[in-house]
């Protein structure tokens, strides 16, 4: 039997990342994955997250309250855009050219 897999259920990755959510199947380029669209939580927006089958430690089905207050009590985030200048500015700044030609290497 070929049935369409839509269940609430708590995703364990790799024993690292707990989401709760709506959990389904999604075909990309040949691949299945298995999606994940977690609900939002407070003023967190909704986001939807996709996942290999070898990353999945555990699927465990449950209803839609309980994934509900389980997705508020982890409150996982989505990676938001990465921004490089954002990345250089967080980074220490860089030594003076002086200082750095009178070290011995």
């Amino acid at each position: 039997m070929n049935e369409k897999f839509e269940h609430w259920a708590l995703v364990e990755i790799m024993g690292h990342l707990r989401l709760a959510g709506r959990v389904t199947e999604q075909a990309i380029g040949g691949a299945n994955f298995v999606r994940v669209d977690i609900p939002a939580v407070g003023d967190q927006q909704p986001f939807t997250r996709l996942f290999g089958a070898s990353a999945i430690y555990s699927i465990t089905l449950v209803d839609e309250e309980t994934a509900r207050l389980v997705a508020a009590q982890y409150r996982a985030a989505p990676m938001d855009e990465w921004s490089a200048r954002r990345f250089l500015q967080s980074l220490p700044a860089p030594e003076s050219s002086a200082a750095a030609d009178s070290m011995d290497f």
